[in-house]
């Protein structure tokens, strides 16, 4: 079960290691583009390109889809970046439901553990497979593995790395309950929890009366999607990469200094950052000197 194009590798290493997949449950297609042409979804292509059926339900609660998912007596069933499952659905199989996470659980749990542990300044992610239960994101832990965040990394690159990463992990998942070689161990919930809400536009706004660092850090944390931004000319602009440098004397914060050819720099609540790639509402993404040979400020 899942949607998007995360969910691929988990179900790709599973077809490869001769598990017999039955079926697939993934979104309903969606009109997308100038057309508005019904689309279909990343898990939905790899299931078709390997002769998958797949399930699309509007209401996970429908009789006619619980009936239907029951036919295929699955023994197991895996949740990859996918919506909240009815208790109807995830106590269906026999072995039970796993879902992967995109953190070491029981930190981080939500909708977007990814932007936020780099916007938060965190220094390591992981993946962590899970049994469902009621509570989203809190059952019992199977096995996890971290990955470093580095300094230069965004969401887009972290995001890159887990996806392959919680695709080896799924297939080690599925092996030791197949072999019943697995020990879950119950999430700590005592410990100072950090969570990973879903992202909406007033998220993303840049609040220049952070330091530097955590402005260079939310700004890596919402790139390449879905950007953090800023007013620039009163006009919205997003801005994909910054860089910490030495205050701009003057300035204070939120306000920003450019020759209008090479440069612009904005003062935090400490320190300052040179924005190094933007976009401007309406127009494609950019480096600042592309950006500034069109639009003086």
């Amino acid at each position: 079960m899942g949607t998007p194009e995360f969910a691929v590798p988990a179900l790709e290493i599973l077809i490869k290691n001769q598990y017999h997949v039955v079926a697939v449950v993934t979104a309903p297609d969606k009109p997308a583009g100038r057309g508005l042409k019904l689309k279909i979804s990343p898990v939905k292509d790899c299931a078709l390109k390997y002769n998958i059926p797949v399930l699309q339900p509007e209401k996970l609660k429908s009789p006619e889809f619980i009936q239907q998912l029951k036919s295929y007596r699955a023994d197991l069933q895996i949740v990859v970046a996918f919506r909240m499952l009815p208790e109807a659905v995830w106590a269906m199989p026999r072995l039970g439901t796993f879902n992967l996470h995109a953190s070491l659980l029981p930190q981080y749990r939500g909708a977007a553990p990814i932007n936020w542990a780099i916007m938060n300044g965190e220094r390591e992610s992981g993946v962590s497979t899970f049994f469902l239960q009621h509570e989203i994101d809190t059952g019992d832990i199977l096995f996890y593995e971290k990955e470093p965040i580095n300094e230069d990394d965004n969401a887009g690159t972290l995001y890159s790395r887990l996806m392959n990463k919680g695709a080896g992990l799924v297939l080690k998942t599925v092996q030791s309950i197949e072999k019943g070689e697995y020990r879950p161990q119950p999430q700590n919930f005592s410990s100072a929890l950090k969570t990973a809400p879903k992202i909406h536009k007033e998220t993303c706004e840049i609040d220049w009366n952070k330091s530097a660092k955590e402005v260079n850090d939310f700004v890596r944390g919402l790139s390449p999607y879905p950007g953090a931004w800023t007013k620039i000319n009163e006009k919205n602009c997003k801005i994909f990469k910054t860089k910490i440098i030495e205050p701009v004397p003057g300035k204070k914060a939120g306000e920003f200094s450019t020759d209008n050819k090479t440069y612009i720099y904005f003062n935090t609540g400490a320190g300052a950052v040179s924005v190094l790639e933007l976009q401007l509402e309406g127009k494609k993404s950019m480096s600042i000197e592309e950006f500034l040979r069109g639009n003086k400020i």
